[in-house]
């Protein structure tokens, strides 16, 4: 009996598989291979929580099977549970140390916990015994992916796809790799193989939109980009409203539209400029839902209704996520919305921060790091001692506006004669933008700092990495987003000194990015 239902599961006959199963069940409850065999049927039926149970009183009845480890820990991985899912492959490998498909698992299991080097030591050991070892391949390139190293991550992609040259996974986490090589045109390639090979993919169509959006098709690139719904954390990001999705295929004709935020403070500083917009399209009506930190700032905005989210929303007849509004604006590259500055911070509360500042000038912010949970903080975050050939320039006062201090940057900007620290934190972005406004310029890194200053139409250099995210382009010095943004890129992959030496140089010879700044007209020097 068990014989034939382990055939019968093998050549895909689950109902006699399940039948004989549990017909062995009931004269032998004890047996390891029918419960085991019982809980892969239920995991294959999408009952993860189930075929957990069935493989604990498996292992219950036989301690010694790396095998049935190795099936509870993919059950606790798919329900999200981790740790347990970790601690099952560990307890596999102990019986087993050398089981490919453990340790495979184990390294899945560590990169989702955000260990990627203890992941990639994993899929080493697997493919030290079978280097042909093809999920060993592909998952040690998106263990070298997180590492921060895509040249070796797409070499790794390259030897899987000799074995699976139509995998379509495969192809889009090398385009993955060729966009973090600034290579957008071959990553737009290989996505665009990916979805030859599986034409509903949504994460390959969301990274073709990236490469798309990175080389200026704003056509293609924003139609694509709402795939972003079927990938990852921003699929968890998706709302559910009761009013209509609008994505610009009808007239707003006096219909009140909601808009609400999707990603991060910057995404939703730059894409607000669209509420206006709609106004003068025709809506009767603009509300803006935003993170309760953005709320004080935008509730300036004229004609706009905020609130923060959890807050109760009033009646609408139109939704759109911010990030769609270039798509159903039809926006291009060349109809980028202007009206810049568009966001303005009240006088009074700039003279209440202006008194917390140093009375030198010219006065430059600074923001050198942004939030460490940033999928490219590894790329777009600078230390702080990288700028210190900046910070010895002479005639200018540094004015940090780090939400956050890194531990590894504390210590320098405490003993730093020319970093002013404010007396007092932000307690939103009202507070940051009343600081922006009291200063001369500012200097930032792709952060929602950066994005704020550029929607104040404040002078701003912007430090960008060798492949910086698709809104600045490539090979622009300039921004159709931002007017008065200079832009400041890597010439190679982690190249910061000449990013800071290439700002020094042009700060003496044409300070403020060539805005003019009436209140200080002196040059700098070295």
């Amino acid at each position: 009996m068990l014989r034939r239902a382990l055939h019968a599961h093998q050549r895909g006959d689950i109902k006699t598989a399940e039948r004989l199963y549990n017909g062995l069940l009931q004269r032998e409850p004890d047996s390891f291979e029918a419960l085991h065999g019982l809980g892969q049927i239920h995991f294959q039926r999408g009952r993860p929580d189930t075929a957990v149970v069935l493989f604990q009183s498996a292992l219950r009845n036989d301690p010694d099977r790396a095998d049935g480890f190795a099936s509870l820990g993919l059950a606790f991985h798919s329900l999200r549970r981790l740790k347990e899912a970790l601690a099952s492959y560990d307890a596999g490998l102990r019986i087993e140390p050398d089981h490919r498909e453990l340790l495979n698992r184990r390294g899945v299991a560590l990169l989702d916990l955000q260990h990627p080097a203890e992941a990639l030591d994993c899929f080493e050991r697997v493919l030290a015994v079978d280097p042909d070892h093809l999920d060993a391949l592909g998952n040690s390139g998106n263990a070298l992916i997180k590492l921060n190293r895509p040249h070796d991550a797409l070499a790794a992609y390259d030897r899987a796809l000799v074995f699976a040259p139509g995998n379509a996974q495969l192809l889009t986490n090398r385009a993955t790799a060729l966009r973090r090589l600034d290579r957008p045109h071959e990553a737009q390639m290989s996505a665009s193989r990916a979805l030859q090979a599986k034409p509903g993919s949504m994460h390959a169509r969301f990274v073709e939109s990236v490469a798309q959006l990175t080389l200026g098709d704003f056509a293609a690139g924003w139609r694509g980009y709402e795939a972003r719904w079927g990938v990852g954390a921003l699929a968890r990001e998706r709302r559910d409203f009761a009013g209509p999705l609008w994505l610009g295929e009808m007239l707003l004709g006096g219909k009140t539209v909601l808009l609400h935020f999707e990603q991060g403070f910057g995404d939703t500083i730059q894409f607000v400029r669209y509420a206006p917009h709609l106004i003068a399209r025709g809506a009767g009506a603009v509300i803006v839902e935003v993170q309760p930190e953005l709320k004080r700032l935008l509730s300036a905005m004229p004609g706009v209704t905020v609130v923060a989210r959890g807050e109760p929303l009033p009646r609408y007849d139109l939704h759109c996520p911010l990030m769609s509004l270039p798509l159903a604006c039809g926006t291009r590259l060349e109809t980028v919305p202007e009206g810049v500055p568009y966001l303005n911070v009240p006088a009074d509360l700039v003279d209440a921060w202006s008194g917390c500042l140093p009375d030198r000038r010219p006065r430059i912010g600074l923001v050198w790091s942004g939030e460490r949970s940033h999928d490219n903080d590894l790329n777009r975050s600078v230390r702080l001692e990288l700028l210190l050939p900046l910070l010895d320039l002479a005639g200018v006062t540094f004015v940090s506006l780090q939400h956050e201090v890194r531990e590894e940057d504390g210590a320098l900007l405490d003993r730093h004669p020319n970093i002013a620290r404010l007396p007092r934190t932000f307690a939103d972005f009202a507070d940051t933008a009343a600081v922006i406004a009291a200063l001369d310029m500012v200097i930032a890194v792709d952060s929602a700092v950066a994005h704020l200053a550029g929607a104040m139409g404040k002078p701003l250099c912007l430090l960008l990495p060798f492949a910086a995210d698709f809104r600045w382009l490539r090979e622009r010095k300039d921004s159709p987003w931002y007017p008065t943004a200079r832009l400041y890129r890597q010439p190679a992959f982690a190249d910061w000194a000449s990013v800071i030496a290439n700002l020094r140089a042009e700060l003496i010879r044409q300070p403020f990015g060539g805005v003019e700044c009436a209140a200080c007209p002196q040059k700098l020097s070295a």
